[in-house]
C-alpha cells in the first residue's frame, strides 16, 4: 500500500496516527506531498486525487481512498487488531457519532479560523482544486467555535476516560489532532479544563501522537 501524506498538515496526520496505532508503519509506503509548494494542484497529483487533498490511501491493486473515514475503514477491515472503530454495534455507533462531532465542532472549526486568516492562504480559504477568497468573519467565528469545542470536550470527558467511551479509539485521534491544530490559532485547552487536559496528556503519551 501507499499513503500520500504531508508531514506538516493536520488532515493526513489523522491517518498517520491510525496507521501507527495499527502497527502498519513499516508495511505501508509513505509518499510525501508538498502542500506548501502546492504540489497537490499539479497534474501528477490530480491524476491520483482530483479533489487535490491528502490523505490518500492506495491499495496494492491500485484502488484509492480519498478521505480520512475511507482510509480508516479500509485499514480497520483489513487489520482489525487493535480495534479503533468499535468492538460491537454500540461502540461503532458511539465512535462514529463522536468522530463526526469532533470533526464538525473541532477540526473544521479550527480550519475555518485558520484558512480564513492566514495571509499565505489568501485565495485558498477551502481545500481542493478551486480557489476561494477568505471571509474574515469566518475566521472570527472559527476561533469562537473552537473555544466552544474545548468546553464541550471538557464537559464530556468528566464522565469517561476517552472521547467515545472507556477505550482509546479513532474519535480520540480526531479530537487530539483538532486540539493540537488549534495551536495554529494560538488556542490551547483552558487551564481549568481539568478533564480535557487529563485526557489530552494521556493521548499525547501514546507513541502515535509524536507523528
Amino acid at each position: 500500500m501507499k499513503f500520500y501524506d504531508c508531514a506538516t498538515a493536520p488532515s493526513p496526520r489523522l491517518v498517520r496516527m491510525f496507521i501507527a496505532e495499527k502497527g502498519l508503519g513499516d508495511a505501508i509506503e509513505t509518499v510525501e506531498v508538498n502542500l506548501g509548494e502546492q504540489e497537490q494542484l499539479g497534474d501528477a497529483f490530480l491524476a491520483i486525487n482530483p479533489f487535490a487533498t491528502v490523505p490518500v490511501l492506495e491499495t496494492d491493486d491500485g484502488e484509492r481512498f480519498l478521505s480520512t473515514q475511507g482510509c480508516w475503514r479500509y485499514l480497520e477491515e483489513t487489520q482489525p487488531d487493535p480495534v479503533l472503530l468499535g468492538r460491537d454495534a454500540r461502540e461503532r455507533a458511539a465512535i462514529a457519532d463522536w468522530s463526526w462531532r469532533c470533526e464538525i465542532e473541532g477540526f473544521l472549526a479550527v480550519g475555518e479560523g485558520m484558512r480564513n486568516r492566514a495571509k499565505r492562504l489568501a485565495d485558498r480559504a477551502l481545500t481542493g482544486p478551486h480557489n476561494y477568497a477568505q471571509i474574515p468573519e469566518l475566521a472570527e467565528r472559527g476561533v469562537t467555535r473552537t473555544g466552544h469545542f474545548f468546553e464541550m470536550l471538557d464537559d464530556e470527558l468528566a464522565t469517561r476516560e476517552y472521547v467515545a467511551g472507556d477505550a482509546f479509539s479513532a474519535a480520540d485521534i480526531l479530537a487530539f489532532v483538532a486540539v493540537e491544530f488549534a495551536g495554529w490559532l494560538k488556542l490551547t485547552l483552558p487551564e481549568d479544563a481539568a478533564n480535557a487536559k487529563r485526557w489530552f496528556d494521556t493521548v499525547k503519551a501514546r507513541p502515535s501522537a509524536s507523528l
